[in-house]
């Protein structure tokens, strides 16, 4: 945006344009070009947040799932959408968020649907703009871009994080010569 405004050149024709050959850069150019400053900013903070949060807590998978709802949005968007020119970082948003929740669900990690939860809670409503509600904002990137963390999510669901027992379990389990609850009962995590 910054270097649209200071050399004079437009990027507004680098978007996805659906089954078109020129619209094919827009498979790695559509998440580099906004609209405006708003829409930049507006897609900044969450990619951010949620780009955090998949390398924080998937550091194994962060880059392939990265890559899978990158050109995985992008390639959907060329091959499905509506004839438009389809712009912004927002598809990748939408695979970030469904990738966060739908991870915690799929491991089945304590910890992780609880950052399931959070992602419902602070970016649930996101989730809104999957339907066709106004004609100018690409509803196709955030369904595509949904659906492609979600396949990411069921592709590496049991790689990363292992589920961890509770620290009171692991101090139960040392065996310290007096007798503890775990030595008559199997103890299950």
């Amino acid at each position: 945006m910054i270097f649209q405004v200071a050399s004079g050149i437009s990027f507004a024709n680098w978007g996805v344009v659906p089954l078109t050959l020129t619209g094919l850069r827009g498979i790695i150019t559509m998440p580099l070009v906004h609209a405006g400053y708003m829409h930049l900013w507006s897609n900044t903070f969450p990619l951010i947040v949620l780009g955090a949060g998949v390398n924080y807590f998937y550091p194994e998978v962060s880059g392939k799932t990265w890559m899978i709802i990158y050109l995985g949005t992008g390639i959907l968007v060329w091959l499905f959408a509506r004839q438009n020119d389809h712009i912004g970082a927002s598809g990748i948003i939408y695979g970030l968020a469904a990738f966060l929740f739908f991870g915690g669900i799929f491991r089945k990690d304590n910890r992780l649907r609880a950052l399931s939860l959070i992602i419902l809670i602070y970016y649930g409503g996101i989730f809104w703009g999957v339907f066709p509600i106004d004609p100018h904002i690409s509803w196709e990137g955030h369904l595509f871009g949904a659906c492609t963390g979600v396949l990411a999510a069921f592709i590496f669901r049991n790689s990363g994080p292992k589920p961890q027992k509770p620290e009171w379990i692991n101090e139960i389990e040392q065996d310290d010569g007096l007798p503890h609850i775990s030595h008559y009962f199997e103890v299950n995590p």
